[in-house]
Parts: structure tokens; sequence; C-alpha cells
């Protein structure tokens, strides 16, 4: 790790601000960020909604167990925009074996449901340990941090929850004047086991195009910060920045 080649001050933060610092992060870099996530999640929102056709519950089911997988290339751009470099769809190409394909079974099968996702994710993603070494890794990792974590988790289900409900609103509050009542009872009632379940999941699938590249930079960021507690990284690149 090159710390002195880090654009961001490390330097040891409360969670909830080195949290703060990752949506800065994001927000910073949102063009690169935008661009990467959506040439993938775009065509795997597409057949997830496809898959509406099968059963109404599916496409929510597929969005949302793909997040993991979708996650490693924000996370991907964000590790380089921590160290200053933009990132760009060739870039991602590029470097699509390592980020797509490394570690799919278990991105898509037990890591789907850790309480932790974006705030472990960089220590199977970017610190490429052996299977032992990870172990240990990951219990030192959140040894102090695993609250603020589930927190992080928590606040960020909490907002995708609220958003999903206010563009699947949007339906009934944007009907033609006079329609209100029968858009409402199409999507509840009548035709609604087929209308609910796709107007509702692409709501979701809006939200998640939207709120989880800050998500993951949330917990990257966290991720960050312990490593600045742990290896003191503020002292580091103090000392390198000063006799450089």
């Amino acid at each position: 790790m090159q710390v002195d080649s880090l654009i961001l001050r490390m330097r040891p933060r409360a969670p909830l601000d080195a949290a703060d610092l990752g949506v800065r992060l994001c927000q910073a870099n949102a063009r690169s960020v935008y661009s990467c996530y959506a040439a993938v999640a775009t065509p795997t929102f597409a057949l997830a909604l496809a898959s509406c056709e099968i059963a109404g519950w599916l496409a929510f089911l597929v969005l949302w167990w793909s997040k993991p997988w979708l996650d490693r290339t924000i996370l991907f751009v964000l590790s380089r925009a921590a160290f200053g470099q933009r990132t760009t769809l060739h870039d991602l190409w590029q470097a699509q074996r390592s980020v797509l394909w490394r570690q799919l079974l278990l991105t898509w099968t037990w890591r789907r449901l850790s309480p932790w996702r974006s705030f472990t994710q960089p220590v199977y993603q970017l610190e490429g340990l052996g299977f032992l070494k990870l172990r240990a890794r990951l219990k030192l990792i959140r040894r102090t941090t695993a609250g603020p974590a589930l927190l992080v988790v928590s606040a960020f289900s909490f907002a995708e929850t609220a958003l999903v409900f206010a563009v699947t609103s949007l339906a009934v509050w944007f009907a033609p004047t006079g329609q209100t009542q029968r858009v409402f009872e199409s999507l509840v009632g009548g035709d609604g086991e087929t209308a609910f379940p796709l107007v509702a999941s692409l709501a979701y699938a809006v939200v998640v195009l939207f709120l989880e590249p800050f998500f993951v930079a949330a917990g990257f960021a966290l991720y960050l910060n312990r490593r600045t507690e742990l290896e003191a990284w503020d002292v580091e690149q103090e000392l390198r920045r000063a006799f450089a």
C-alpha cells in the first residue's frame, strides 16, 4: 500500500465521520462510478425485470441478491479514486477477470447475507489473502468497527426501503386527473398480481442504481479508517510527504 499516494487525508476518525468521507469520495467521482456501475448493472437489472414473467417476486429477489456482485465494480472504481485515478469503461474491461469473475460463487452465496457487507468487501476484493489469513484478518478488521458497520448497513437499508415506497407511489401521484383511483386499483387490485410486482421491482432497480454506490463508499471509508487505526497510516502519510 502506497500510503503517500492516497489523495485522502488519513487520520483516525469517528466511524460515522469516516462513512461521510466515503460519501464525499463517491460524490467527487460520481461520473466514473456511475458510468462503470451502470454498464454492469443495466443488463443485470434488465434480466431481473424480465423474470417477472416467471414469477412476480422473482425480479425483486434477483435484484436484491445481485447487489454484492455489482458492488465489486463500484469498489474497484472507488479504490482507484482514493489514489486519484480516474476509471473508464476500458479500465473496467481490462480488469473484468478480477473484478467481476473472481470469487464469483462466494459473492453470490453466503457473502450476500453478511451484516457488514460493504465494510468487509475490501478485505475480500483488495487484499488477496488466503483462506486462513483471511479469517484472521476479518476478525481483526471487525473487532472495534462491527457495530458502526452494522449501523451503516441498517441506515442505508431504511433509506432504500423509504425510497422504494416513494418511487413506487409516483405512479399514483402523477396519474392523470380523475384517474388516481383507477391507477391505484390497477396496482393493488384487479391486475395487481402482475402490475404491482413489476412496478415495485422497477422502483427498486432505480433506487439501487442510485443509492448503492454511496453504500459501498461508506463501507470502504470505514475500512480505510480501520486500517489507519491499525497501521498508523496518518503518521506514515505525514512522514512520507515531509521527507519526499
